[in-house]
């Protein structure tokens, strides 16, 4: 039978910074941008202590110092939490050798061939990393993948649920819709309008009706996930199709030398990723977002796969003077597309 793990790691970044500081421990803490609630930013993550006064991750920091001004704000440090997250996944691979990353702070691991029960095998990897790093995790055994995701979100934190395909009418069906993977706003709005609250809402609805609302593709998803179905492998291995990088102003700006200095230097770091992960790349894509958030973007094909930076950095500006700046400008991005190695 097959077994899968997911395992999310609880209010990630929060949690390495009160282990870092323990004098932390308890308070509400709210991780985002540099850490400087009056500048522009968004929360990364906020400690469960912050989530209670309604702070959440890509909420302005400005509105999560409205909601908690006494949380104690502090800048990401993507390093440290890249550091700890390594030791994490090194823990998990010693338990099975099928282990899908999809992010800093989860995993789903393939335990199918492992010898050990579900109860083992989540304490045993929940002692090694709490011993190796501190933190806690919630994790979610399942038959598939998204079951598993479901499941891990049931106890947080420092969970553990284990869901069989017996439980879906009696666990799975009550949760509210948005818990399906792939229904966001939009979809949990209309559905609503319709009835469907619950996933077993959404369960009760014909497959042809799914279809009929969402089309055959989305339909389809939407029947089967409701009924608990899902048959996606775990993937271990993710070939990037781009790579990007942008920046907003702490102030909107209309200084040309302001946008083309930040424009160079999204270049430049773009460029080392792309040289550091081996690839090259025949697509540059620019993005502007005004102050009225209105958002364009300019693209430009280069004839052959480059990883120079002067020649990427020329299409970048290319890019850039193809723009009617009449406005003034809040954000600036770059993006690398048609990715390619030197690999036959």
């Amino acid at each position: 039978m097959r077994r899968v793990l997911h395992i999310d790691m609880d209010a990630f970044f929060a949690s390495v910074e009160e282990k870092r500081h323990p004098e932390l421990k308890d308070k509400p803490i709210v991780i985002g941008g540099s850490g400087d609630p009056s500048k522009r930013g968004v929360v990364s993550t906020a400690s469960y202590e912050a989530r209670k006064y309604g702070v959440h991750s890509a909420m302005p920091l400005k509105t999560a110092y409205r909601l908690c001004p006494q949380a104690v704000f502090l800048p990401v440090d993507y390093n440290e939490y890249a550091r700890i997250s390594g030791i994490i996944k090194n823990i998990l691979a010693q338990f099975s050798p099928v282990m899908e990353d999809v992010g800093i702070d989860e995993a789903f691991l393939d335990i199918s061939g492992s010898g050990m029960s579900n109860e083992q095998i989540a304490r045993e990897i929940k002692e090694r990393i709490r011993r190796q790093t501190g933190l806690s995790c919630s994790i979610g055994i399942a038959p598939n993948k998204l079951l598993a995701k479901i499941a891990s979100d049931m106890q947080k934190p420092d969970g553990l649920t284990v869901i069989t395909m017996g439980d879906i009418e009696s666990r799975i069906w009550p949760l509210p819709v948005r818990k399906l993977w792939g229904v966001g706003p939009k979809t949990e709005a209309f559905l609503r309008k319709i009835a469907v609250h619950t996933i077993g809402d959404l369960a009760s609805l014909s497959q042809d009706d799914l279809v009929g609302q969402f089309g055959e593709s989305y339909g389809h998803y939407l029947h089967e996930a409701s009924h608990g179905i899902d048959h996606s492998p775990l993937i271990t291995y993710w070939e990037p199709k781009s790579i990007s990088r942008e920046t907003t102003f702490q102030t909107d700006t209309d200084d040309w030398q302001t946008i083309a200095r930040n424009l160079a230097e999204l270049t430049r770091d773009t460029v080392d990723d792309l040289r550091g992960r081996g690839y090259k790349t025949n697509n540059v894509t620019v993005k502007i977002r005004f102050s009225d958030f209105q958002t364009q973007t300019r693209a430009k094909t280069i004839a052959e796969p480059t990883d120079n930076l002067e020649a990427i950095r020329k299409v970048a500006f290319q890019c850039l003077n193809r723009f009617e700046l009449k406005k003034k400008v809040r954000l600036v991005g770059v993006r690398l597309g048609g990715l390619t190695t030197d690999e036959v």
